[in-house]
């Protein structure tokens, strides 16, 4: 009964959530003028505030939180690890990497598209590397192991630019990068990304039996006819498309991936196919709430996206450790 009901909920809650970020902001706008700029009246400041603004910022937020959510729920699937999450692959890393690159060399100069296209191909090559080492390998530990060194690569690369940066401009906006954030993005840039998305989800989604699968360990799954290599290979292509596109969007988000997965599960059973869906539309709603917080919270700076969900998410992350220590996962 309550799994019948959860995406159903969820969805009702993103839907609110999101008529939310349309109304809250630095000045709340009341609901009557929110309500007649979605449908084209009332005063064209609305109209601006509401459909250039507020709404596709909300709606990056959402499909940046979704895609990590689902990749995270398809990769923990995948491991059979509740820790397992987009960034543990170093999809995000590379993708983030490729990104700073464009920026430490200052080609966003030629035009506001370098960045979104850098990070999607920074994605793309560590999801290409990372799919020959599924068709190359036959341990899940060795992939992640992979993931992990190319993670911590990256990363270092990242931390040699700032350390190197020509200048503060620069410096600066490497940093604000990296702590990932979904203001001022337009419809354009969502129209951008999201194939890369649509296109990451749909593979997920057509792997989700072979998920169900290898609950049951990877020797039963071979055994009642899964293509072990072919599942590696279509679930990591899969979050790297979603998760890259993601980054390009938003710059570097982190934990999403592993907490909504997590409160997912024992309302599917425990089910990996059956958590992808909700633990996107879960992951979605928490960076929405999480926006319309920044947006809120009195401050000379507005804080990152990226930062906030690190706090949130890294006691989550904490928590479902000591639980998976203590045998209670």
């Amino acid at each position: 009964m309550i799994e019948r009901l959860l995406s159903p909920v969820l969805l009702l809650a993103c839907l609110v959530t999101l008529l939310l970020t349309c109304l809250l902001g630095s000045t709340p706008l009341p609901m009557e003028r929110v309500v007649s700029a979605l449908f084209g009246g009332g005063d064209a400041a609305d109209r601006l505030v509401v459909w250039s603004i507020r709404l596709p910022r909300g709606l990056a937020a959402f499909l940046v939180g979704a895609t990590l959510g689902i990749s995270g729920a398809a990769l923990q699937g995948l491991l059979r690890n509740p820790l397992a999450e987009p960034g543990v692959l170093g999809v995000s890393a590379s993708a983030s990497l490729v990104a700073v690159f464009s920026l430490y060399y200052g080609l966003v100069a030629f035009s506001p598209w370098v960045l979104p296209v850098a990070a999607i191909i920074g994605a793309l090559v560590a999801t290409a590397l990372l799919t020959l080492a599924a068709i190359r390998t036959q341990s899940v530990v060795t992939l992640i192991l992979i993931g992990v060194g190319l993670s911590s690569f990256a990363g270092a690369l990242m931390s040699l630019m700032m350390n190197l940066a020509p200048n503060p401009f620069s410096l600066t906006e490497m940093i604000n990068w990296m702590l990932g954030s979904v203001a001022n993005r337009s419809f354009s840039e969502i129209g951008f990304v999201a194939p890369f998305m649509i296109l990451g989800v749909a593979i997920l989604l057509l792997t989700r039996r072979g998920l169900s699968a290898l609950t049951l360990g990877e020797e039963a799954a071979n055994g009642i006819g899964l293509n072990l290599r072919n599942q590696r290979i279509f679930t990591v292509l899969g979050a790297g498309l979603a998760t890259g596109a993601s980054v390009a969007l938003a710059g570097a988000i982190g934990f999403v991936g592993i907490v909504a997965p997590h409160i997912i599960r024992p309302f599917v059973g425990h089910d990996p196919a059956r958590s992808l869906f909700p633990s996107a539309l879960l992951a979605g709603l928490i960076l929405m709430v999480a926006d319309i917080f920044v947006r809120i919270l009195p401050s000379q700076t507005e804080l990152k996206l990226g930062v906030v969900a690190a706090l949130i998410g890294a006691p989550a992350f904490v928590w479902i450790a000591m639980q998976r220590r203590t045998g209670h996962d």
